[in-house]
């Protein structure tokens, strides 16, 4: 079956022997267990007034697998990956994100679980969206050091649009910091079921249902990420972060996962592709520990 709407990946790069990325299948693969799907946009970053540069994120991110991950770990074997490309955008945010769902829908219907790398954080309202429709996702967690819930067109308005328009109605934030959401953005995600709070990612949280998992590289301190839109001076590291994710591959309610914010003109050591391939590799290390076969 074809994914609509996407271009080959592009790698620029050669990759090195002996690690993670020579075992990605190259374009779609119905018999993998998950996908990786580029979204190189950041018009909504734009809107926001953030730092550009996002849309250049799926190419960092491979960059840095062609050199980061060993084939062949101790003890335990990746599942099947393929890379299914990158969605082309649309002439206008709404188009892009109309072409984001039905690529993500596609990559439901074969039983994958789509991992997606971006690109501004508005992607993940159509990327979720996806899997609102196709697997009856109502719950998710994100991380993220904003609470993105912007009445406003732009990447700070996701969870948002996935409670208004989705029917999403538990959410819960790892990262937000009073310092930098207004009170009205946490009237209103606590008014419409949202909770923020660390908590122990084993066992992962139940909410209800199928699940999404959302990454904003923000919530990283700055230390470890400083080519994001938004830089954080007061984040996560990555011990703590990398042990979320692993957990969040681990849960057989996670329908869908994804990495956001990665903007490779603010990362001049590659550090922050470095992290956001890192916890890529700790989510498939996640999901080669679940029980059972592809999602159904």
């Amino acid at each position: 079956m074809r994914v609509p709407h996407t271009n080959p990946a592009v790698w620029g790069v050669t990759i090195a022997p002996g690690r993670f990325a020579s075992l990605l299948e190259q374009g779609v693969d119905p018999d993998a267990r998950v996908a990786l799907i580029g979204l190189p946009d950041d018009a909504g970053v734009r809107l926001n007034g953030g730092r550009v540069g996002a849309a250049e994120g799926p190419r960092a991110l491979r960059a840095a697998l062609a050199r980061l991950g060993v084939a062949r770990p101790e003890g335990w074997e990746y599942p099947r990956v393929c890379d299914a490309g990158d969605v082309q955008p649309g002439g206008s945010l709404e188009e892009t994100h109309e072409r984001v769902t039905e690529a993500v829908e596609a990559i439901l219907d074969m039983g994958l679980v789509p991992v997606g790398i971006g690109g501004g954080h508005d992607l993940t309202f159509p990327f979720v969206r996806a899997a609102t429709r196709k697997m009856g996702v109502r719950s998710g967690v994100y991380f993220d050091a904003h609470l993105d819930v912007r009445a406003e067109r732009g990447s700070g308005m996701p969870f948002r649009k996935l409670i208004e328009e989705c029917g999403v109605s538990t959410l819960v934030n790892v990262g937000a910091d009073r310092l930098v959401n207004s009170a009205e953005h946490w009237r209103y995600f606590e008014g419409h079921g949202g909770r923020v709070g660390a908590f122990e990612p084993e066992p992962w949280p139940m909410l209800d249902g199928g699940q999404f998992v959302s990454f904003d590289l923000d919530v990283l301190d700055s230390s470890v990420a400083p080519g994001v839109s938004a830089m954080n001076p007061c984040g996560l590291g990555m011990q703590v972060a990398a042990r979320y994710v692993h957990a969040a591959g681990r849960s057989p309610r996670v329908m869908c996962f994804d990495i956001m914010e990665l903007c490779p003109a603010h990362d001049a050591d590659g550090r922050t592709a470095r992290a956001a391939a890192y916890l890529f590799l700790s989510f498939l290390r996640g999901v080669a520990e679940r029980g059972g076969a592809k999602m159904a």
